[in-house]
């Protein structure tokens, strides 16, 4: 059983010794972690985050929440809880289903609060050791974290913490929130996390629990989500409304950017450390990486999708005989565009949502088949008809072009490819796994020429003033965009100091090779 004696949260408390070494379970899974060639041509999900203060079956709710946030990080999962007296932790490469689902592991996580965290690597690489939470023994108690999004000045502040003497044991950005908490001077709790905030930059929304507290905060320009909920009296934390839906919560609002609100036995506070600035919450939510059953910034994100797809019907629309959606994530989009050209939406294409990973590919041709095993054609709906393929981004262009050709094999007449965005041409630094420029389709490419690559009829993506018009704004203003739209326009909305360090970042993180 994983167990940590916890002193007090409050450093200022005399007489209180730290507790026994953290001890946590780390057995690995029986999961095949290699994905296919055609998993580099996807937006990868960011993470997710849950937190529940005062439930006692804290640990099974937040598998649960967990559970509905899976979609935003499918390589690892782990929940960190405390019953009064020891923290207890319990992370797993694989899904949440693969371990959380167990009743006896469950039982190892006893307590009234607990936070949990699904991982997609955007930093660090996939082993045990970057699995979050993370947790610290702290002159002032425990301290679990667990964080979505990406630190634009965290390899700076590792390696200035390294120089400081600081011992890092992962190779992910979380950590850097950890040692800053850690070599706070401050009294206070808050206070201390409130300084460590200061010194980050970048995308970033935490659920931090400590022997007393559980904290949410969310970064000054709301880039990445964190909602409030509420179950049975006791507050919840979430990336998702979806999260809260799935245990029958309810939703109460939206932390708000720049906002930490903390939660114990005396109820909420709510901290707005930073000065105002104008919100720019991330579009790739509306577009690809939330739940369409979420609701994001007061906006259903289903409906979001099919005004995308709406839009692009009016901007691009070609004489087809009907719309096939590539599943899942066109589906919504393909349902917009339908209803606004007047052309039949059909399941042209089926999607095998029980194959996994792709785990045999021993030579490029069994990898060719990779897509098959996911996206198959129906033959019955498209034979012989004019077709318009609706898709919600493209990054590489592997992917559509197989699709394309999958559907010419299955006897289309003409394929037309739409994206219900507009062209990615540059690089992400905020939590979502996008290649460098130089493997962005659209940033080398010109249109006729990614038409080409693709094999399609035609192509068209969605515009940026179109994308705005979509989400209810009158267009894209330059000088006061209410997004962060960067990989559209290359307009970052914070600082990339990693990215323009005089002095060279390091080549690798870490010294140590494990097997994972």
């Amino acid at each position: 059983m994983d167990e940590i004696k916890s002193p007090s949260d409050d450093a200022d408390q005399p007489g209180l010794k730290p507790g026994p070494l953290y001890l946590e379970n780390t057995e690995l899974q029986d999961s095949d972690l290699q994905d296919s060639d055609l998993e580099g041509d996807t937006l990868r999900e960011e993470c997710g985050v849950f937190g529940i203060f005062g439930h006692p079956e804290a640990a099974a709710i937040t598998a649960l929440g967990l559970h509905a946030l899976q979609h935003r990080g499918q390589e690892a999962a782990g929940i960190v809880s405390f019953d009064g007296a020891r923290f207890h932790s319990e992370r797993r490469l694989g899904l949440v289903g693969d371990t959380f689902s167990r009743r006896e592991v469950i039982e190892r996580l006893p307590g009234n609060a607990a936070v949990g965290h699904v991982r997609y690597s955007t930093t660090g690489e996939t082993i045990l050791r970057n699995v979050q939470p993370l947790f610290a023994e702290l002159n002032a108690g425990g301290f679990a974290v667990g964080h979505n999004g990406n630190l634009t000045n965290g390899l700076t502040l590792r390696r200035d913490l390294v120089r400081g003497g600081a011992m890092m044991q992962s190779t992910t950005d979380t950590e850097v929130i950890l040692h800053l908490v850690a070599q706070s001077k401050r009294n206070r709790f808050i206070d201390r996390f409130i300084e460590a905030l200061r010194a980050i930059e970048g995308a970033y929304s935490l659920v931090s629990l400590t022997n007393k507290k559980l904290l949410g905060a969310r970064d000054p320009l709301g880039i990445r989500p964190l909602v409030l909920g509420e179950l049975d009296g006791c507050p919840i934390l979430a990336s998702e409304t979806c999260a809260l839906d799935i245990i029958g919560a309810k939703y109460v609002r939206d932390v708000e950017p720049g906002e930490i609100i903390v939660f114990d036995e005396h109820g909420a506070q709510s901290h707005k450390p930073f000065p105002p600035k104008p919100p720019r919450p991330c579009i790739f939510e509306y577009i690809y990486f939330s739940r369409p059953d979420s609701i994001v910034g007061g906006r259903s994100v289903y409906e979001v999708r099919k005004a995308f797809g709406a839009q692009l019907a009016r901007e691009s629309h070609v004489e087809v005989d009907v719309v096939v959606p590539v599943p899942d994530s066109g589906v919504p989009a393909a349902l917009g565009y339908s209803r606004e050209s007047g052309v039949p939406f059909e399941l042209g294409i089926i999607r095998n949502h029980y194959v996994g990973r792709t785990f045999i590919q021993p030579t490029q041709s069994v990898r060719e088949l990779g897509v098959r095993m996911k996206h198959s054609a129906n033959r019955a709906a498209i034979e012989g008809k004019r077709i318009i393929l609706i898709d919600d981004s493209l990054v590489r262009g592997t992917t559509s072009k197989k699709i394309v050709r999958m559907m010419r094999d299955a006897g289309a007449r003409e394929v037309h490819f739409r994206l219900a965005s507009p062209p990615i041409i540059h690089p992400d630094y905020y939590g979502i796994d996008l290649p460098d420029r130089g493997g962005l389709l659209a940033a080398t490419h010109s249109l006729e020429e990614m038409r080409e690559i693709i094999g399609a009829d035609s192509l068209a993506f969605l515009t940026i003033d179109g994308m705005y018009r979509a989400m209810g704004e009158p267009g894209r203003d330059p000088a006061n965009p209410k997004f962060s739209d960067h990989c559209f326009t290359g307009a970052y909305p914070t600082h990339l100091t990693d990215q323009t360090q005089v002095e060279p970042q390091p080549r690798q993180l870490s010294l140590l090779a494990e097997a994972s």
